[in-house]
C-alpha cells in the first residue's frame, strides 16, 4: 500500500495562512512550531518563516492540522505514517492522532492503512470496534 502523499494546496479544510508553506509543500517537507518563535524568523522576501537550517516552518499547528514537530528537520514521520503502538491500550490515541491530522483527501487511505497495520500487529484487537470508538 502506498503512503499518502499529502498536499494541502486545494485539499485542506483548515484555514491556513495565505503564505503557509503547507500550501506549496507536502506534509513532512516543513516543520511545525506551536507558535511564532525567534528560532524561526519571518522572511519578508518569501513570506515564510525558516529555521536556522533554512527549513520552512508553519506556526499554526491547529490550522495546518499537524501537531508541532520538526518533521523536515528531523525527518520525522507524519502522524498517519507511524506504526501502531506496542501497547493495545494506546491504539485509540494512535488512531485518533492519525485520523485527525490527515488531510481530508487522505483519510480513506489512512483508514485502510491503519486497519491493515492493526490486523498485522495486533491480531486480537477488534479493529472495527477501535475505529468506531475513535470515530464516534
Amino acid at each position: 500500500m502506498s503512503e499518502p502523499q499529502v498536499s494541502y494546496a486545494s485539499e485542506t479544510s483548515h484555514a491556513v495562512c495565505d503564505v503557509c508553506p503547507s500550501l506549496r509543500l507536502p506534509g513532512g517537507a516543513f516543520d511545525v512550531l506551536a507558535r511564532p518563535s525567534r528560532d524561526a524568523p519571518f522572511d519578508p522576501k518569501t513570506g515564510w518563516r525558516f529555521t536556522a537550517q533554512k527549513v520552512p516552518v508553519c506556526v499554526h499547528p491547529d490550522r495546518v492540522g499537524l501537531p508541532a514537530a520538526a518533521y523536515a528537520t528531523d525527518a520525522l514521520p507524519l502522524p498517519w505514517q507511524t506504526p501502531p503502538p506496542q501497547d493495545p491500550e494506546e491504539i485509540n490515541a494512535w488512531l485518533r492522532a492519525a485520523l485527525t491530522s490527515a488531510p481530508p483527501h487522505a483519510v480513506p487511505e489512512v483508514l485502510d492503512r491503519a486497519s491493515a497495520l492493526l490486523r498485522e500487529h495486533h491480531p486480537g484487537v477488534d479493529v472495527t470496534a477501535a475505529l468506531r470508538a475513535v470515530l464516534a
